[in-house]
Formats: structure tokens, sequence, C-alpha cells
């Protein structure tokens, strides 16, 4: 699948994340990346056969400060080729693609992984967040 194809989809997949995120989302930046580097892999523990989908960089909402300002926009990093790799077609991609967004968008709002992964349940149901 060709970077453009792969970034279509994962257009698609940001209008499945619940409006009521989205309307929140501001200064945050997503990118499309071939893979994780090995650096990255080794820094974050993660040992093949696991591998990593996506990455929120930045500062989460709830610990901003006041002095909180005038910086680059975080960041998520979504990555093709892993999600490629485990996918058998465009419609589970896109599905993956969405959780993985759904995941990282929780850490920019500063979620624990247990609400992330509860709003991820709601998300395979099919229940609109609103």
């Amino acid at each position: 699948m060709t970077r453009e194809q792969f970034e279509k989809l994962v257009g698609e997949a940001v209008a499945l994340i619940p409006r009521r995120f989205r309307r929140e989302m501001k200064n945050l930046a997503l990118v499309v990346e071939e893979e994780p580097s090995e650096d990255l892999l080794e820094e974050m523990e993660i040992e093949p056969p696991d591998t990593l989908y996506g990455l929120y960089q930045g500062t989460p909402l709830p610990e901003r400060t006041w002095a909180y300002g005038n910086t680059l926009p975080d960041r998520i990093t979504i990555y093709q080729r892993p999600i490629e790799e485990d996918c058998e077609d465009e419609d589970e991609m896109r599905a993956v693609i969405g959780e993985t967004l759904i995941h990282e968008v929780g850490h920019y709002f500063g979620m624990s992984e247990e609400e992330i992964e509860e709003i991820e349940e709601k998300y395979w149901r099919g229940e609109d967040e609103g």
C-alpha cells in the first residue's frame, strides 16, 4: 500500500474518534512513519515479535501548567509497516488505526490505561461517545 493510501485510511479513522474528543484536540500533529526505530523499541522495552502501532509524544493536557505555551505541537505517530504486516485487509487496517488513534489520543488527554481500554471496548462495540 502506498503512503498516500495509508494516510487516507488514517484520515478515515480520525473521523471515528468520538466527537467530544476531536473537538478538544488542539496543537496536535498526526504523522505517519514507516516503522518505529530499533532505538525507540529498545527504549520502550518492546521485543519482537511485539511492535508498536502508534506513539504519543508531548505533555498530556492535565500535566500542563499555567506557564505551558508557545510550544511545538504534541505528536501522534502512526507506524504503517507494523499495521500492514499484522492486518489482512484495508478494513482491518482501518480498525487497527482507529483503535491506535483512540489509544494515543487518550494519552494526550491524560487518561489512564483503564480509561483508554474502556473507550476502546466501546469503539469495538460500535458505541458512539458523542
